[in-house]
């Protein structure tokens, strides 16, 4: 199939050249779109068919209020605030503007709740609720509200929009500035690093085509996907950082190898048959292992959760098609040209290739000579990063997630500092009776439990149903508040009850991501191990690397704990991680640390076709590939490590999250837990029952299209080819 490929596309390289431009192109034209399709309410942190969502509908018909968004209007006044006499002119102008919107059902103020009215007396909080709104509305409202606020004298300086509304348009805004800014940062950082570890420009530039490519080809895939369902904002983050991490990682790998099949075999059709015989079948299962990881996130009903995972899988679908089509034709094109444009001290010498691939060979044979040794530190050390877990607590996003010059993150923070307890945002419990019975003894025992401030009286929703509201203490996201909001779950009420609200609605989602996680990481670990047996052949191979791939990935969450949560490193410590990040990370984690498996196997492989005993092999394919993975990680953390530079706390955690454990892989799991549980295993690794055996062979699995490159006589070089310049040089 290889074969068959490579010299399809060395035949037609400018007419698939040609249909690769013209392919992005139109993939540009019809994906530049996107982002005004894309999604951002809290809703896409629900489970449609959850308890709190059919809650949360009643209410919305029984009164046309939307308790998912709404207004919170904050206003600072010179005089001291009472509940009596006339309010000043700030306050009066601020209900009034509320009171003008279309979309605002109802404006609550300090007359009616004392309890909004500062500590301090001389700030104020007016309450706008708003009936069910459209994203695009969501966006225009925003926008009129803060002009609104500008042209108004009474109101400027003096006033700032916030709650859930303004929050999540403010939330997308942020999230774009801040991802237009890691791209225009981090590009040219990647640049120079490409072209320090490729040691030449037009090979540098390969990797950073094939992430403009793919990055253009999952725009568009998210364009068609916004037809059929809700896409959140998110997924343009993941799809930058992936897209140019995946593509730095294939392209690096198969411009390595061509550049050694050139060095070996001069240009021509059989360096790139080679090429991809080799490196792309590596791609190709490389692609798929990350793929499947993402492909288990699409799982969860959570509409973020799935979005993420579906800009996932286009976007290393787009990564894998451009290096197995696009790049490979490019190749045959540039021929010797990719070593072009390199510093003539940069050359590369025999003696260069050597030392870099003897180092890796001599750290290879020093870990396999105690191998117990080198596996035990290297499990401690990852258990020890690791251990910060025991203690992780997890939260939601709300307005509090934003930076404090936005003027929702500005408010969230004000009434977190300033106010006592809020009826903003209550405990919402729905009852399902028709006349209420029961439900004053219920509100009663509700009244009794820890962390509950106040009880309000039963109301009537509809025909059918009742709510009633239970004010928590603090932020509703705080431990507190969430402890108090189970308690309540956990009673026993008299009818059926379903409860909403921000407390509610995170429980909510936090057990919907429970109740998922086993069948989640069960579709994980069996593609995993099909795909690592069809590639290696070997029973054991795939569940040594689900062990590794959980120590690593554990010890990411670790340090996110630690970072984050306990605020170190210069982060200030938050109540939790974000509860979707741990599934996230898991998800890329252990698809990249599989990623850079299959690099190291195929390497191995190759070495063990040649000949090379059990321990030889792993040397031999630690050297070989050694720097080349090493490189790759480097790459993909400056990447994906962009996302690090994001306002948002819980992009954070994802970028830095994700950068930590490729960092841990390409380090202490390659370097020295795989080369060591190797050696313990002998031949043992390679193990298969003789069906499976059979059956790896009879589907060709296990053929090799070609020797390693120097494995036969070099071929005479071309004429006036230019001796081939360094490759990774980690």
């Amino acid at each position: 199939m290889f074969s068959a490929l490579s010299s399809a596309l060395h035949a037609r390289r400018r007419v698939a050249l040609l249909l690769t431009l013209l392919i992005t192109v139109l993939a540009a034209v019809f994906g530049g779109s996107v982002q005004n399709e894309l999604t951002n309410g809290l809703s896409d942190y629900d489970d449609p068919g959850g308890g709190n969502v059919v809650a949360r509908d009643i209410i919305t018909r029984a009164t046309g209020i939307d308790s998912q968004q709404g207004y919170l209007l904050l206003v600072r006044t010179d005089e001291r605030l009472s509940g009596t006499g006339t309010p000043p002119a700030a306050v009066t102008a601020a209900g009034r503007l509320l009171k003008s919107r279309p979309e605002v059902k109802q404006v609550l103020d300090y007359s009616a709740d004392p309890a909004l009215i500062s500590r301090d007396g001389h700030s104020t909080v007016i309450v706008g609720a708003v009936r069910p709104m459209a994203e695009s509305e969501t966006r225009t409202a925003e926008e009129e509200l803060q002009q609104a606020i500008k042209d108004d004298p009474a109101l400027r300086d003096r006033t700032w929009l916030g709650g859930a509304t303004p929050g999540h348009v403010q939330v997308a805004e942020v999230s774009d500035t801040d991802l237009a800014k890691a791209e225009g940062m981090a590009t040219p950082i990647i640049l120079i690093a490409l072209f320090l570890v490729f040691r030449g420009l037009v090979a540098a530039l390969v990797p950073l085509l094939g992430a403009i490519v793919s990055l253009l080809l999952t725009m568009a895939g998210l364009r068609i996907a916004t037809t059929m369902m809700d896409v959140s904002t998110g997924a343009m983050s993941l799809a930058f950082a992936l897209g140019l991490g995946l593509s730095i990682d294939f392209g690096l790998l198969i411009v390595t190898r061509y550049r050694e099949e050139l060095a070996a075999h001069g240009p021509g059709a059989d360096a790139l048959r080679r090429t991809v015989a080799t490196a792309g079948r590596t791609v190709l299962f490389s692609a798929l292992t990350v793929a499947a990881a993402l492909l288990a996130i699409m799982v969860f009903p959570h509409p973020y959760l799935r979005s993420m995972g579906l800009a996932g899988v286009i976007t290393v679908v787009s990564a894998a098609l451009f290096a197995l089509l696009g790049l490979p034709a490019l190749l045959a094109v540039l021929g010797t040209r990719i070593n072009a444009l390199a510093p003539r001290r940069w050359q590369r010498t025999a003696g260069a290739g050597r030392a870099t691939a003897g180092r890796w060979h001599r750290l290879a044979s020093a870990v396999m000579r105690r191998p117990s040794v080198s596996a035990l530190l290297a499990t401690a050390v990852l258990l020890l990063i690791a251990s910060p877990l025991v203690g992780v607590r997890f939260t939601g996003v709300d307005p509090t997630s934003l930076p404090k010059d936005i003027s929702a993150g500005q408010v969230a923070a004000r009434l977190s500092a300033d106010f006592d307890e809020l009826a903003a945002s209550p405990f919402q419990i729905v009852a399902d009776t028709s006349d209420g019975s029961g439900l004053d003894a219920y509100a009663r025992r509700i009244a009794a439990v820890p962390g509950v401030e106040s009880v309000g009286s039963p109301q009537r929703l509809d025909a059918g149903h009742w709510e009633i509201d239970a004010i928590l203490t603090g932020n509703p996201l705080d431990t507190a508040a969430l402890k108090a909001g189970q308690r309540i779950v956990d009673l026993d009420a008299p009818v059926t009850a379903r409860y909403t609200g921000t407390t509610a609605d995170f429980l909510a989602q936090r057990g919907s991501i429970a109740d998922r996680l086993p069948e989640a990481f069960g579709v994980l670990a069996l593609v995993t191990v099909l795909l690592l047996f069809a590639f290696s052949g070997s029973v054991l191979l795939p569940f040594m690397a689900l062990v590794m791939n959980l120590l690593s990935t554990g010890a990411a969450f670790g340090f996110l704990v630690w970072a984050f949560q306990d605020g170190n490193l210069g982060f200030a410590a938050h109540s939790g991680l974000e509860t979707t990040t741990p599934v996230l990370v898991f998800a890329l984690a252990f698809g990249l640390s599989t990623d850079y498996n299959v690099f190291l196997l195929g390497r191995i492989k190759e070495a063990r076709a040649a000949g090379r005993n059990d321990r030889e092999a792993v040397a031999d394919g630690l050297a070989s590939i050694g720097a080349t993975v090493t490189s790759a990680a480097v790459l993909f953390c400056i990447a994906v490590g962009a996302l690090a530079m994001s306002r948002l706390v819980f992009v954070q955690e994802l970028g830095i999250g994700a950068a930590f454990s490729v960092l841990l892989d390409a380090t202490v799991v390659r370097a020295l837990l795989v080369p060591s549980l190797m050696a313990l295993l002998g031949a043992a690794t390679w193990w298969a029952p003789a069906p499976l055996r059979r059956l790896h062979s009879a589907l060709r699995l296990d053929r090799m299209e070609g020797p390693p490159a120097g494995t036969e006589a070099a071929a005479p070089a071309t004429k006036g080819a230019r001796e081939p310049v360094a490759g990774p040089t980690a």
